[in-house]
Formats: structure tokens, sequence, C-alpha cells
């Protein structure tokens, strides 16, 4: 077919990749995590910092380092097959987008783009290439989430109603979060989470933003944007989801889910590093259930590697960005505006798959960053992606 490119074949059972961005989430979580995969490994990182890339590569074995400029020359080099790309919000179809087009591979950090038009570009050109895009939803491989998603389909709570969720932490003010404004603050940030969760848990599209209100601390030291939002979110079936999400509050994730015949309440439910917890309520029988604590990102690589290696379609994949980024759009649209947003019809087919997607691999300690830091405020340090 005229215009679609192939993905070119990996050699081996290792699939190759490049870092593009050595922030936080790279160095802390998904570098430490590569080793545990089995089937993947870094061959470049690409970053605008030469020190940076030489310090990083010294930790991992990795002498191949590009600077974002050179990207197109890396994509030329034949030493990669795909790419975690974890640059700023706003610079993910810069470089997925030529990527896709030269049939490499891309796992995506959430959210996949900061407006819906990136979002239907990036689908459309990887529509046209038989190379994989996946979004990094790792929490669509975690334990804890994948059993609590069956407890629900599994009719236990009877009815859905409620969705409620809380998600805050102090980030600090020389964070680049605190200073590249609304695409980089807790919308964009956090709110993949929550308004994924809710997703997943009514296995449905939202079709309203019912009310978005936000608020600015002007001793949060931030810029031109809310630091802490609520919103509601209506449902098809008379369900609603509520969610708080904030810069500028003491650590909490949490999310709870209210049927007719009973409830489930996870605490911590987003965050990684740590075991997530949950609470389930059936009736007057109440009981509490503490998950082991794994790594989260090298068990989503391990999977988008795995769907290299067999040929099979990731399920979080440009669809499931794009349906969280029609959702944000409202909420942006809603605080605009101060009423309700009604949101275009959307219909999503594809849905977890609870026993093709668990991942277990043990967790890894946090290594020393170079030239990055956690964005939690002194000891109040919280991941985020």
């Amino acid at each position: 077919m005229t215009g679609t490119t192939f993905p070119r074949p990996v050699q081996g059972k290792t699939v190759r990749y490049a870092f593009v961005g050595l922030g936080d989430i790279t160095q802390e979580a998904m570098l430490p995590g590569v080793r545990h995969t089995g089937n993947s490994e870094v061959t470049a990182l690409v970053t605008g910092n030469p020190e940076k890339a030489r310090r990083v590569g010294e930790q991992y074995g990795v002498t191949d380092t590009y600077g974002y400029d050179e990207f197109g020359t890396l994509l030329a080099s034949g030493t990669i097959d795909a790419i975690y790309l974890a640059t700023p919000n706003w610079r993910h179809a810069e470089f997925a987008i030529p990527a896709l087009k030269a049939g490499i591979h891309v796992l995506v950090e959430k959210p996949l783009e900061i407006s819906s038009e990136k979002c239907r570009e990036i689908m459309a050109v990887q529509a046209a290439s038989s190379a994989k895009l996946m979004v990094a939803y790792r929490l669509h491989f975690e334990p804890a989430t994948l059993d609590t998603i069956g407890l629900i389909r599994s009719g236990a709570l009877g009815e859905l109603l409620t969705f409620t969720s809380t998600f805050t932490q102090m980030v600090s003010p020389e964070n680049h979060r605190a200073k590249s404004g609304v695409e980089a603050g807790p919308i964009f940030d956090m709110g993949p989470y929550t308004i994924n969760a809710a997703r997943y848990v009514f296995g449905d599209e939202p079709t309203e933003v019912v009310s978005a209100v936000g608020v600015r601390h002007p001793e949060a030291g931030f810029g031109d944007f809310d630091d802490t939002v609520a919103v509601t979110l209506r449902f098809p079936g008379n369900r609603l989801a509520q969610f708080v999400l904030s810069y500028y509050g003491s650590v909490l994730d949490t999310y709870a889910v209210v049927g007719t015949k009973g409830s489930v309440e996870v605490n911590p439910a987003y965050m990684y590093g740590k075991p997530l917890e949950r609470t389930v309520t059936i009736g007057d029988e109440k009981h509490h259930d503490s998950f082991k604590n794994t790594d989260h990102f090298g068990g989503e690589l391990k999977y988008f590697s795995d769907c290299i290696l067999n040929g099979t379609d990731p399920e979080p994949d440009a669809e499931e960005g794009y349906a969280d980024l029609r959702v944000i759009e409202g909420i942006l649209k809603a605080l605009e505006s101060g009423g309700p947003v009604r949101l275009e019809p959307f219909a999503r087919t594809k849905r977890i798959n609870l026993s093709g997607q668990l991942q277990q691999l043990p967790a890894q300690a946090p290594p020393d960053l170079v030239d990055a830091s956690n964005p939690g405020r002194g000891k109040d340090k919280s991941p985020l992606n």
C-alpha cells in the first residue's frame, strides 16, 4: 500500500531502544528497569545535554549519544529498533512522528501529546506504519490495578455509581513542571491517571465535563496555571466521576468506586516505588489487601518489547492516549467557560486484557540522578509518570 512503512526486522530476541529525554522519570525509573526485562536493551541516548548523556551512559554502558538535533541521524543509523520517549509533553509528536515514519517503534510517556489534534496526527502516521506505538500507562500492567478491575468486572460491587479520586503532591517551584504553564501542570501531568482510572473502572467513555474549578495559591510559587483543580465527569448510565488534582498538597493518591452492592478503595493507587493497597467492602464484609511492590516501568517495557517481537498490537495504543486527551481538552474548556462542556461522541472498543497484560517484575532501587531531580519538595518526593 502506498505510503506504508514497515518496521525494521528485530535481530535476535532483544529489542534495541534509544531513550529520548533523560529527565527524572527516565533515570529514576525506566533505565533501572531495562535489565529486568530479558527482551530489551538500551543502545543509544538522546538529550540536549552532552555531559548528562556521557554520565548517564557510563552508568548503563551506553556509548552512542545524540543531541535532539541529531535525531534523524539516529533513526537512519540502523542501531535501534524502538524509542522510549520521555521529553516534555509538547515535544512528543516532534519525535514520535519521524520515528514511526522510519519504521521505528515508539513507547511514549503520557499524555500522548497536549492536544487532540496532535494526537490524531500521531494516530494517522501510526496507522500508515507497521511500527507499533504504545502510550506508557504503566498501571495497565500492575497487579493491584488489574486485580481491582477484575473485581469490578465480576459484578461483585453491583451496579457502579461513582468514582472519586484525590491525587495531590507538593511540587517544587524549581522543578520544570512549575515553570512551563498549564501543559506541564497537574491537569496534563496527573490528570491522565484519574481520567484513565475512571475510564477503566467504568469500561466506558465520559460524555460531559459537568464542572471544573481551578484555584491558584500565591504561596505555591508557581507560574500562570491552576495548581489545584476539581473536576466532575458524567458517564453513560448515570455514573459520575469526581477527582481533585494538586501540585500544592501533601501526598495522597487514592480512588474509590461505589456500587449498589459494595465498594473498593485503592490507597495508594497511582504511585510507583511502594506497595499498592486496597479495602473492599461487600455488604457488611470488609477486608484489606496489600499487593507486592513491582517494577512498573520494567514491566511495561517488557510487555511492549514482547508485542514487537511477537507481532501483536499493544493495548494502551495511540487511541487510548487520545481518549484521555479529549477529556483534558474538555476540562480546559470548562475551566475557561465556568460551565459544562459536552464531549464529542467517542467509542473505545479495546480494553485492558487482565491476564495478557499482568507483569510482576520485582521492584528496583532508584539510582543517583544526573542533572535531574524528583519533582517533590524536600522530603515530599512523589513520582509522577
